[in-house]
């Protein structure tokens, strides 16, 4: 008689190519990779997970991977599971949290998404394409990318085309120094439309981020998982919440549940499997004190089964 607590983990990678590059202050990466993980119970069940590899992780990824047995309990899963890369855990977190019922009631869809404009001078164009549709567009342009002096050009022209119910998100990737991010905070401190800098500053920059936000709304991504900090608990501003690069996803879940102020939802450019749960908290968050546009980047991802909403399919599509 098989084991009721016995679970199977089969994993696949995966890799695709962006429709363009994404240039950020860390550089341009149009790549991305990663293992899609399927769980099943001694019922026959499944569940579904999903590992992304962020560029420079591939090799350590695949190194814990093979560390893995195929086959376990699940309290020794559970066991494991504080101890392997962010990214597994997720996959494995993700995969638990469906077999407790996680999606048994459909899993829901997001609300609709900010844009994300391309860096440099192609981000005009982005959003005159955007002001097309009627509604009042959210954007979010990726700054730290170019000259700083044709960025705050580019800057004024952005303005002058956003609507006056249009909202802003400016992405550093921690790329600005203090002074520079100084400069931006002055010019936009009195800005209606800014919704915040998005890691204006070095992830572990704490004194510099706290600083900046007392003048301007300030958004943090990179420090919450580059640079963990006792000051993170203390931090009143927003969260850019990537759950498929943050370990395993229940806490999040909880959170948001519990409705867990300023946590906004970004994508990590998953496939169909991680696109379910980002979706899921994205409409979560929809519903919380703070509501606001998630970060799913319309656009920026082909199409295709390996992005199906059917993780079947999904499966299969890397056969």
């Amino acid at each position: 008689m098989p084991d009721p607590g016995h679970l199977q983990l089969h994993w696949r990678p995966y890799g695709f190519a962006l429709p363009r590059a994404l240039v950020t202050s860390q550089g341009a990466w149009s790549q991305r990779s990663g293992w899609l993980l399927r769980l099943e119970a001694a019922d026959g069940s499944l569940s579904w997970g999903e590992a992304v590899a962020w560029p420079g992780q591939e090799q350590p990824l695949a190194a814990a991977l093979m560390q893995l047995p195929t086959g376990l309990r699940r309290r020794e899963l559970e066991a494991r599971l504080p101890g392997l890369p962010a990214a597994l855990a997720c996959a494995v977190g993700l995969a638990l949290a469906e077999c407790d019922g996680l999606g048994q009631a459909g899993w829901r869809p997001a609300p609709p998404s900010a844009a994300l404009l391309p860096a440099g001078p192609e981000a005009l164009a982005a959003l005159a394409a955007l002001l097309r549709d009627p509604a009042p567009p959210t954007v979010k342009w990726k700054v730290a990318a170019m000259a700083d002096a044709e960025e705050r050009r580019l800057l004024e022209q952005l303005l002058a085309l956003l609507p006056a119910d249009g909202r802003l998100r400016l992405d550093a990737n921690g790329g600005w120094d203090r002074a520079t991010a100084g400069a931006w905070a002055d010019r936009l401190r009195h800005e209606p439309r800014l919704e915040w800098l998005e890691q204006p500053l070095a992830p572990g920059d704490w004194e510099g981020l706290q600083a900046l936000a007392a003048q301007v709304p300030v958004a943090l991504d990179e420090s919450l998982r580059h640079s963990p900090s006792p000051l993170l608990e203390h931090w009143r501003g927003w969260q850019v919440r990537r759950p498929l690069l943050e370990g395993d996803p229940r806490p999040l879940l909880a959170a948001l549940a519990a409705g867990t102020p300023r946590l906004m939802l970004s994508t990590a450019f998953e496939t169909g499997i991680g696109r379910r749960l980002v979706a899921h908290l994205a409409a979560l968050q929809a519903e919380g004190p703070t509501p606001t546009a998630p970060g799913l980047a319309p656009g920026w991802r082909p199409e295709g089964p390996l992005f199906a909403a059917d993780p079947q399919r999904v499966w299969e599509s890397v056969a």
